[in-house]
């Protein structure tokens, strides 16, 4: 069975929701009683959602473009958002599946440790990033994004997989630590800036930073798993990209290069001279 909040009014400013979750709906013997910040105010899902059903499937229909941290923290359970939803959705969970049919905010999945957040619509900056203060952002699980992704996407992220359909902001994998993000649609500038290890995977043209060298062409292993697995989650991934060759960069070079961006090789024949500039890292690559 489903339980359905049904957002009566827009707030007026943000309304922190961090107990619309599987987890606290359903032991809750009055859900409308359930507090809610309304920026200031202390308020309660009843004055803000009409409830209805049970069970730890959980459906929030409305616009919801103001309220924030809906999922945060969750451990369990499904949500489905019909429509956007506010910053940090999702922020912190640890289990169960959120589910977003339009755009997310700024922040969503930040502090990740598990579970599955899927974005039909696109995502705001800091995508599974982390916060001020915090050295590492999301810790594990799942981020899938069928748009774009806004600047500093997983940045800090320990492990855990980021893919975004779309295109990816500035400065994708800011000083990760490790795990993964996939670019299907292209990867902004920055990319990996002071990451320590982890893969940054690119689809379309990009060009690393001079901090990164040129290392070989290949075919990852592991990469094939990650894409069939992207596949089974619903986004275009194509036959070619799964068996395709891409250009290993290592770097961040002040952080002892044990990073990685593989870029999907487009076919094209560069000068000799060219490529041995790049392998000594003297310069990147013209696309």
């Amino acid at each position: 069975m489903t339980l359905t909040l049904t957002l009566r009014e827009q707030p007026d400013v943000p309304l922190e929701a961090d107990a619309l979750v599987p987890d606290r709906l359903a032991g809750a013997d009055d859900i409308a009683a359930l507090p809610l910040w309304h920026g200031k105010e202390r308020t309660r899902v009843g004055e803000f959602f009409a409830v209805s059903g049970s069970g730890d499937d959980v459906r929030l229909e409305g616009d919801l473009s103001r309220v924030k941290l809906v999922g945060a923290g969750m451990t369990a359970g499904r949500i489905t958002i019909a429509g956007d939803v506010g910053a940090h959705a999702g922020a912190g969970m640890r289990g169960g599946e959120l589910h977003v049919e339009g755009d997310a905010g700024d922040w969503a999945g930040a502090g990740m440790r598990g579970g599955t957040l899927v974005v039909r619509g696109s995502a705001g900056r800091r995508l599974g990033g982390t916060y001020p203060g915090e050295r590492a952002g999301m810790r594990g699980g799942e981020i899938v994004v069928h748009g774009d992704a806004g600047a500093q996407a997983g940045a800090g992220l320990r492990r855990g997989l980021i893919a975004v359909a779309g295109r990816v902001g500035d400065a994708a994998g800011l000083r990760m630590l490790a795990g993964t993000i996939v670019a299907l649609g292209g990867l902004g500038p920055r990319a990996g800036a002071g990451m320590r290890r982890g893969s940054i995977v690119a689809m379309a043209p990009a060009t690393p930073l001079a901090t990164f060298v040129f290392s070989c062409t290949y075919r990852p292993p592991f990469l094939r798993l990650y894409l069939r697995r992207l596949r089974a989650l619903g986004l275009a991934v194509s036959d070619g990209q799964i068996a395709g060759r891409y250009e290993r960069w290592c770097g961040d070079g002040l952080e002892l290069r044990r990073g990685e961006i593989l870029i999907l090789e487009d076919g094209l024949e560069r000068p000799e001279a060219d490529r041995r500039h790049q392998i000594a890292g003297l310069d990147a690559p013209r696309r």
